[in-house]
């Protein structure tokens, strides 16, 4: 069993009536979450914008995630961000006609032992600065959550302002918003390279023609470092291949996601429950790892009994070593939506762990397994900024597995980079010269 998260029908692809413009103000790499919104803030200002997708929007990780929209365990980093993303999916939500399920019940995670719960409680009290709504429990409240009695959990920690949303709903219902709003969008357009005069950028060169433009927010999440690379730019983010399953319908026992090292669920809208485990991951080798390799040592060290390493065909494919020019084939027309298999071992012992935790989720069983790509950075907090040697191009990536729910920040800071705004936060934790 191996299908794909639902997608949307197409609604953008190129055409004799809609040909690829000529020319704009900024272009988008990308129509995950962070080019879509990027998209729509750029068009709510008035910016003339053209977002490119290689595949579909939402194709990729954007509509394989968890669908968790949360505060709750960041980095700290990342919370101002967060706090503006929360806002944005709130008016989203008000403004599209498509219910993408989103919903305000809280994000739970449990303690199996008393160094899980140590954990929480550190993260508790250091985030204390930005007055959230996070809550420690006992024994008997994480037995609660689950919805058992068997004190198998030593505690938990709750925030219930945190969210939850259908991704292959939410994306693209944010990309109808930008395109009603003004933007431009095209599904089915690879940008193959870009066009500098003088390390300055002068336009953008798709399949389907050259689009001048001033600025360019890159967005391409796994394919962020193949882009980059071919243009002689080095970007620290590898990929890592994890997996999603989408159960049978099942017993109504919890409004919200809970989250277990073991395994963690999110209740769906067609009455079921995605299922996934926290760095239950494989690594596939390709040449920028050993390029980065001192970078990711420390997640390496970290992870090393969790995090499957392999030799694969990635390491010639394409996520690996790639040149090309921009009159000729693209990685990006070669695969337009990465699919990957999941891994049938892994998915086998989230399944086991589920039901062992939720014994409602016994005898269920998956009607719906799927792989992804999470691009990583080697601190795990995305990349947002100016690209070195590139005078107006901003990549905004390395989302690492949590970027559905920081997605729209992630977008707008993005936005507000590319045209010179004031940024919504401090950019600097996110500059790419953290790492050199």
């Amino acid at each position: 069993m191996h299908p794909s998260p639902p997608l949307a029908e197409p609604r953008y692809a190129p055409d004799a009536d809609r040909p690829v413009p000529t020319e704009t103000e900024v272009v988008v790499i990308g129509g995950g979450v962070v080019g879509v919104t990027a998209a729509l803030m750029l068009a709510e200002w008035g910016v003339p914008v053209v977002l490119c997708e290689k595949g579909r929007i939402a194709g990729e990780q954007s509509s394989r995630n968890w669908g968790w929209i949360r505060k709750q365990g960041r980095d700290l980093r990342e919370m101002p961000l967060m706090l503006e993303s929360q806002a944005l999916w709130r008016r989203f939500a008000e403004r599209t006609a498509t219910d993408f399920g989103l919903k305000q019940n809280g994000i739970a995670y449990l303690a199996r032992d008393e160094q899980e719960m140590a954990e929480h409680e550190a993260w508790f009290e250091a985030s204390r600065p930005f007055q959230l709504d996070s809550v420690l429990m006992d024994s008997a409240g994480a037995d609660e959550i689950a919805s058992q009695s068997n004190r198998r959990f030593v505690g938990a920690i709750l925030t219930p302002s945190d969210m939850h949303a259908e991704p292959s709903f939410a994306v693209p219902a944010v990309a109808d918003l930008a395109a009603e709003t003004g933007a431009r969008i095209f599904e089915h357009t690879a940008v193959r390279s870009l066009e500098m005069t003088g390390g300055t950028l002068t336009g953008v060169v798709t399949e389907h023609g050259r689009i001048a433009c001033k600025s360019v927010i890159l967005a391409g999440g796994a394919w962020s470092r193949v882009f980059l690379e071919n243009l002689g730019a080095s970007l620290p983010q590898l990929a890592i291949r994890s997996q999603a399953i989408a159960t049978n319908d099942a017993p109504d026992f919890s409004d919200r996601p809970i989250g277990t090292p073991d395994a963690s669920i999110r209740p769906r809208r067609d009455g079921g429950y995605t299922v996934g485990r926290t760095r239950a991951a494989r690594f596939d080798i390709v040449p920028a790892a050993f390029t980065h390799f001192r970078h990711y040592l420390p997640i390496l060290r970290d992870r090393w009994k969790i995090l499957k390493l392999r030799f694969g065909p990635e390491f010639f494919g394409a996520l690996g070593h790639h040149r090309w020019r921009p009159d000729q084939f693209s990685p990006f027309e070669q695969t337009r939506i990465f699919d990957p298999v999941p891994d049938p071992g892994i998915v086998r012992s989230i399944m086991d762990a589920a039901a062992d935790i939720y014994p409602q989720l016994k005898g269920v069983g998956a009607k719906g397994v799927w792989g992804g790509m999470i691009d990583v950075t080697p601190d795990e907090v995305p990349i947002i900024g100016p690209v070195e040697g590139a005078s107006g191009v901003t990549v905004a990536t390395g989302l690492t597995g949590h970027g559905f729910g920081l997605g729209p920040g992630v977008g707008l800071l993005a936005a507000q980079l590319a045209t010179g705004r004031e940024p919504v936060v401090d950019p600097t934790p996110f500059s790419v010269r953290r790492f050199t």
